[in-house]
């Protein structure tokens, strides 16, 4: 080792924080809606999906959805794979 001593975790959570702030602050407010929106689109779509799937379920009937939304492309299954990539992404900083 190089003689330096560790970055501790919280440190270089408030610097990575920090850094999003920055970056965040020099992008125009307009900006966001091209992803804000999709997000807000994908996740009601996934949520009229399971309110579909509940209710039919409640009748006892196959779920007659008025679209389809793939294997493996549901809100859930992204915020698991989001859950995975960051415990991955954090785990060379910790010992």
């Amino acid at each position: 080792m190089s003689g330096k001593k560790p970055i501790e975790l919280d440190k270089l959570k408030t610097y990575l924080w920090n850094s999003a702030v920055l970056l965040r602050t020099n992008i125009d407010a307009g900006a966001y809606k091209q992803y804000i929106f999709p997000l807000l689109f994908f996740k009601r779509l996934c949520d009229v999906y399971d309110e579909e799937t509940r209710c039919a379920g409640s009748r006892g009937g196959k779920a007659p959805h008025s679209f389809a939304i793939p294997a493996g492309a549901h809100w859930r299954d992204v915020r698991n794979v989001t859950k995975m990539w960051e415990r991955r992404s954090w785990r060379p900083f910790r010992r």
